[in-house]
């Protein structure tokens, strides 16, 4: 192989290097996640934690709680709204939560009487 060969190769291999690089930045970038609350976790006062924040549908969120302590359901506006704990609905508890979040509006509650009407709960949308 002559010197210009190879010198071909080693820029095609580093243009895959670069390519791969990219690629995997990329796919970091938007596998994004948020604890809910940030160091303070899904307790208390937390309804205007997403204020200001930019949520895509690939980001995750992550309700840190003592276990048995609260929990975490994923309901409809309406009973976000009016602190509603419907029947059938999606319940976490295991106290390390992570929810992918759905293209548009999703809403979270603590299920534990009093609870949401304390400030646990979250409206966020993701574009």
């Amino acid at each position: 192989m002559s010197h210009k060969g190879r010198g071909n190769a080693i820029i095609a291999a580093l243009a895959s290097v670069v390519c791969m690089v990219v690629l995997l930045h990329c796919e970091v970038a938007d596998a994004a996640s948020f604890t809910v609350g940030n160091v303070g976790g899904w307790t208390f006062g937390v309804s205007t934690w997403p204020n200001g924040k930019s949520f895509k549908v690939t980001f995750l969120v992550m309700f840190n709680y003592p276990p048995g302590k609260h929990n975490v359901l994923a309901v409809g506006k309406a009973d976000h709204d009016n602190c509603n704990v419907p029947n059938g609905a999606k319940t976490y508890t295991s106290g390390k939560d992570q929810i992918r979040l759905a293209k548009g509006p999703n809403y979270f509650i603590c299920g534990i009487p009093g609870h949401c009407g304390a400030g646990m709960s979250i409206a966020v949308t993701a574009n």
